[in-house]
């Protein structure tokens, strides 16, 4: 999310409805409040900005960062590959915003995305505004919606999270999988015995990596 808002930046003033817009001080807040908090005020960055110049913005900066040596953990890639391959339906559920995770989930081969919805007027202008912050609580509400939609048992489940906000999602799946993870995520990991991906990361590309990460292959 802040890469993007940095290249945001960069090229909002393409579009003549933006370009005039208050920069908000420039930079986005990442501690200091809880990620609820700090997801809404990341998204009030964007209120009256047109709706179709961030989907174009989007996917302009997803299209370059894809190809990123970090874009991607690659234990997360090799995750997915074998989850398709054994017929499991690839669900995302982020806090990022739709117009970037929607190109994520095509890469991915994910049939649907659950993530943070912004507020979009009649005119099709953000009015900064969100659905629900898809944080904390919220994912495993999803993830307990797409299942009683689904008939599927939580136990059967996997989950994959990399964030101490995660961790509701986590502890409703039987399979829970830390994906690198914050210090305290993975010292839950640790006294769960949950498994811990390496954060080594790398480009999409790594997706057609064979190898399966440990811990996943159960």
């Amino acid at each position: 999310m802040l890469d993007f808002w940095h290249f945001w930046r960069t090229v909002r003033h393409e579009w003549p409805a933006v370009g005039d817009q208050d920069d908000h001080d420039g930079e986005v807040r990442t501690t200091g409040a809880d990620r609820s908090a700090l997801n809404r005020a990341y998204y009030r960055r964007f209120a009256g900005v047109p709706a179709h110049a961030v989907r174009a913005a989007a996917h302009r900066w997803y299209d370059a960062h894809r190809r990123r040596p970090d874009a991607f953990v690659v234990g997360g890639l090799q995750a997915v590959r074998w989850h398709r391959c054994r017929g499991h339906e690839v669900v995302l559920v982020s806090g990022s915003l739709r117009l970037v995770v929607e190109r994520v989930a095509e890469d991915l081969g994910a049939t649907q995305v659950c993530c943070t919805e912004q507020v979009v007027s009649a005119d099709g202008v953000l009015t900064g505004e969100v659905d629900r912050p898809m944080i904390g609580r919220a994912k495993a509400d999803a993830v307990a919606a797409v299942l009683a939609e689904r008939g599927v048992p939580a136990a059967q489940c996997f989950a994959y999270g990399d964030h101490d906000s995660d961790l509701d999602m986590l502890r409703s799946v039987g399979n829970p999988v830390v994906v690198g993870g914050t210090p305290a995520l993975r010292q839950e990991a640790e006294r769960c015995g949950w498994p811990v991906l390496s954060p080594r990361t790398g480009p999409l590309g790594a997706l057609a990596d064979r190898r399966i990460p440990a811990g996943v292959n159960g």
